[in-house]
C-alpha cells in the first residue's frame, strides 16, 4: 500500500507540473451534463462497490446488456432510416440498402402524411415527398413494400399521431402478402409525449392521444404479438437541445406514464411491458453516451421491478435503438461528419443497443444520396465485422470512469425522475412547458459554448476552410408532387366509395365512445382505402386538435 501511495503523491506533483507547463489546456473538464471528469480514476470504496454490484449481462439490472452473449450471438439490428418522394421512389432505396446489407428497414414519412393530412390537402402544400416519403392510401403502402416479404424483415416506422394509421396499413399489406398478423415484426414509434415536448407532429390533445396508444397496445397483444407497440423516443428531446441526462430523464418518465395508462385501461403489465422499445440518441461525448445507455437500463429495470411490480423478466429490460446524432452534423466540411458518426455509432455498440442507424455525411445539407448512404451502412459492418468490439460483452465493464459515470448519470436522472413525479407526472409536467423549458435553458446553455468556442466544433467555429456546396446532393423532384396528387386523385375516384364513407362513419361512432378500441375500425376503413386525412379528419372531428 505504501508504494501504491508513493506511486500516487508522484503522479498529483507530475499532474500539477504539466498543468503549468501547458496552460492553453483548460483545466477543468464536464460532460455534456456538467458532470465533472476527474484528470484519473482509480479504485477506491466506491469504483470497487459500482464494480461489485455490476453484475452479468443478462441479469437484472442489466447494466451491462440485456442479453448474456450480447453480439457474440449476433449483431444488432442494421436499421437505415430512409424515405423520400413516393412510395415507389423510396421502395427503390430500401431494395438498395437490403441489396447492401441493411438487416432491417426504418420508414421515414413526409410531413403531411406525419400531421394526418393527405397530399392533395392545401396545408400540405410544398412539403409532399421533402423529407419523407408520402403515404396516402393503401395504394402507396403497398407501393412502398412491394417485393420486400413482410415475414422475413422487421419494419420501424417513424410515425406517432397517425401511428395507428400506418400501422393499420401495415397490417393490411401483410394480409395481402399472405403474411398473418401474428408473423409481423417491427416497431411503431407512436410516442405522442416527445412530440408536445420536442418535436411538434402532433395532432389531438394529450388523453385521447393517450387513448390511441393505449388502444394500440391492446390491440396488439391480442393481435399482433410480436410488433413493438411503441418507441419511446429521446431521440427528438436530445435533437431540441437537451442533455444527456435530461434525455434519458424525460424519456424514462413518458414511458412510465404510457405505463400508467394501460393500467388504468386496464391492461397486464406484463402483457404489454415487454413490447415497449426505447430509442436513444448518440451524441460525440463518447463516454458519457456509453454511460448514459447502461445507466437508463438500468433505472428502468428497477422502475419496472419495484415501481410497477413486473413479474416478467423480459418487462424489466430496457431495449432500445439508437441513431446517431444529427444535430451534431455540420453543413461545413460534411466529410467530417463520417468521423462523428463513426465514433457516436462505436459508443451505441459498446452501450448494448439492439440495433443502430447512422447518419449520412451530407444530412445537414439535404437527404442522403445513394453514395452517403452506402458509407453511413458501411460504418456500421466495419464495426461489427472488423474493430473486435462485438468479440466480447461489455468491454468496458469495470473501467472505473464508466462506472463512476455510469453511477452519477443515474443519480442526475432519478433527481430529474423525482421532480417530474412531484409535478403529477410526465403528462403534467408536459402541460406545464416544464420538460420544454429545461431543454430550452440547455440548449442556450450549449449555443453560449460553442459561440465561445469553449466547445469546439470542428470546421464550425475553428479549423475552417473555404469551400463550395456539393452540386451532387440529393434533389427531390417537384415534380413528383404533381404526380402524386394525381394519382391520389384516380385512385380516389376508383374506390367503392360506399364502403369508404360506412367504414368512416363506423369509426366516427366507435372514436365517440369512450370505452370502444378504434384500432379494428381504422383497419376496416383502411383496406377500403380511406386515406390517411379522411381517417385522421374522423378523429380531428371527435376528439379536436392541439394548439401548442
Amino acid at each position: 500500500m505504501d508504494k501504491y501511495n508513493s506511486a500516487k503523491d508522484k503522479w498529483s506533483h507530475d499532474v500539477q507540473k504539466n498543468l503549468k507547463r501547458f496552460p492553453e489546456r483548460k483545466q477543468t473538464f464536464t460532460t455534456s451534463s456538467d458532470i465533472v471528469v476527474e484528470p484519473l480514476y482509480e479504485p477506491d470504496e466506491k469504483t470497487e462497490k459500482y464494480v461489485e454490484n455490476l453484475g452479468f449481462p443478462g441479469q437484472y439490472p442489466y447494466t451491462r446488456g440485456i442479453q448474456p452473449t450480447m453480439y457474440r450471438s449476433r449483431f444488432w439490428t442494421m436499421r437505415q432510416y430512409a424515405g423520400f418522394g413516393s412510395a415507389k421512389e423510396t421502395n427503390k432505396r430500401f431494395r438498395y440498402l437490403l441489396d447492401q446489407g441493411q438487416t432491417g428497414l426504418s420508414v421515414a414519412f413526409d410531413l403531411p402524411t406525419q400531421i394526418g393530412y393527405d397530399s392533395d390537402d392545401p396545408m400540405a402544400e410544398g412539403e409532399v415527398g421533402k423529407v419523407g416519403v408520402a403515404i396516402d392510401t393503401l395504394h402507396d403502402m403497398e407501393d412502398l413494400f412491394d417485393g420486400i416479404p413482410l415475414d422475413k424483415v422487421s419494419t420501424s416506422m417513424t410515425i406517432n399521431a397517425p401511428a395507428s394509421v400506418l400501422l393499420c396499413m401495415y397490417i393490411a399489406v401483410g394480409e395481402k402478402q399472405g403474411v398473418p398478423k401474428e408473423k409481423l415484426t417491427g416497431t411503431i414509434q407512436n410516442d405522442i409525449l416527445k412530440e408536445y415536448i420536442a418535436r411538434g407532429t402532433y395532432i389531438f390533445p394529450p388523453k385521447p392521444s393517450m387513448r390511441l396508444i393505449t388502444n394500440i397496445f391492446e390491440y396488439c397483444q391480442e393481435h399482433v404479438p410480436r410488433f413493438n407497440t411503441i418507441s419511446i423516443s429521446g431521440y427528438h428531446i436530445r435533437e431540441a437541445g437537451s442533455t444527456a441526462v435530461q434525455e434519458v430523464a424525460f424519456t424514462l418518465a413518458n414511458g412510465m406514464a404510457y405505463v400508467d395508462a394501460a393500467l388504468e385501461k386496464g391492461l397486464e403489465v406484463d402483457r404489454f411491458a415487454p413490447r415497449l422499445a426505447f430509442f436513444f440518441n448518440a451524441h460525440n461525448n463518447f463516454f458519457e453516451e456509453i454511460a448514459k445507455f447502461r445507466a437508463a437500463r438500468r433505472i428502468w429495470a428497477k422502475i419496472m421491478k419495484e415501481h410497477f411490480g413486473a413479474k416478467d423478466p423480459k418487462s424489466w429490460k430496457l431495449r432500445f435503438h439508437t441513431q446517431t446524432g444529427g444535430s451534431t452534423l455540420t453543413a461545413q466540411q460534411p466529410d467530417n461528419n463520417i468521423v462523428r458518426v463513426t465514433l457516436q455509432a462505436l459508443a451505441a455498440v459498446l452501450g448494448g443497443t439492439q440495433s443502430l442507424h447512422t447518419n449520412s455525411r451530407d444530412e445537414a445539407l439535404a437527404l442522403p444520396t445513394e453514395e452517403s448512404a452506402r458509407i453511413a451502412l458501411r460504418t456500421q459492418q466495419i464495426i461489427a465485422n472488423e474493430s473486435g468490439v462485438a468479440d466480447t460483452v461489455d468491454p468496458l465493464g469495470g473501467s472505473y470512469y464508466i462506472e463512476t459515470l455510469t453511477n452519477e448519470m443515474e443519480e442526475e436522472i432519478k433527481r430529474y425522475l423525482e421532480k417530474i413525479a412531484d409535478i403529477g407526472g410526465a403528462v403534467q409536467a408536459v402541460e406545464d412547458g416544464y420538460m420544454q423549458r429545461e431543454i430550452h435553458q440547455a440548449a442556450y446553455e450549449a449555443q453560449k459554448r460553442m459561440e465561445s468556442q469553449e466547445d469546439i466544433v470542428v470546421g464550425m467555429n475553428k479549423f475552417q476552410v473555404e469551400e463550395e456546396i456539393n452540386p451532387d446532393l440529393l434533389k427531390v423532384d417537384e415534380q413528383l408532387e404533381i404526380e402524386q396528387i394525381h394519382t391520389l386523385s384516380q385512385r380516389k375516384e376508383k374506390r367503392n366509395i360506399e364502403e369508404v364513407q360506412q367504414s368512416l362513419q363506423a369509426l366516427e361512432k366507435a372514436a365517440s365512445s369512450n370505452t370502444e378500441n378504434v384500432m379494428p375500425y381504422i383497419l376496416n376503413a383502411v383496406k377500403a382505402y380511406a386515406s390517411v386525412g379522411e381517417i385522421c379528419n374522423v378523429l380531428r372531428k371527435q376528439f379536436g386538435e392541439y394548439i401548442g
